[in-house]
């Protein structure tokens, strides 16, 4: 399965897919101009790892700053994530946020709600 590897710019995070390093990842700014056609190839990417997974899948969010349609789109990437932890894969999300973030801290605390997917909070 090919990496899935977006490098980020002013308005849209750096997304790393790659199921052979095992590293799974967004970082940055989330606000495309338009969320569904950004993250479509991400979404259609999970579809297809979710077909044959790594034994163990650790998702790191280190978002700064994401907009209201951005927030459906992270959510419905963490139900993907919830699928796979019920279809017995070991799965892990990690939401990192700067320490003085209350803001992205507490988005994280929201997901970590939502859906049943084990949730590591990490401040720095």
């Amino acid at each position: 399965m090919d990496a899935l590897i977006i490098e980020a710019t002013d308005e849209t995070p750096k997304v790393v897919m790659d199921k052979g390093a095992n590293e799974f990842m967004f970082a940055g700014k989330s606000l495309p101009e338009d969320v569904s056609s950004f993250y479509e190839p991400i979404l259609n990417w999970l579809d297809s790892y979710a077909e044959a997974p790594n034994d163990s899948t650790k998702f790191i969010f280190d978002f700064v700053y994401f907009n209201t349609a951005s927030s459906k789109i992270i959510l419905d990437i963490l139900f993907k994530l919830e699928e796979l932890k019920e279809s017995g894969n070991d799965t892990t999300i990690v939401w990192k946020y700067k320490e003085e973030d209350e803001d992205m801290e507490e988005a994280g605390e929201e997901y970590s709600e939502i859906v049943d997917v084990p949730f590591e909070m990490v401040s720095y």
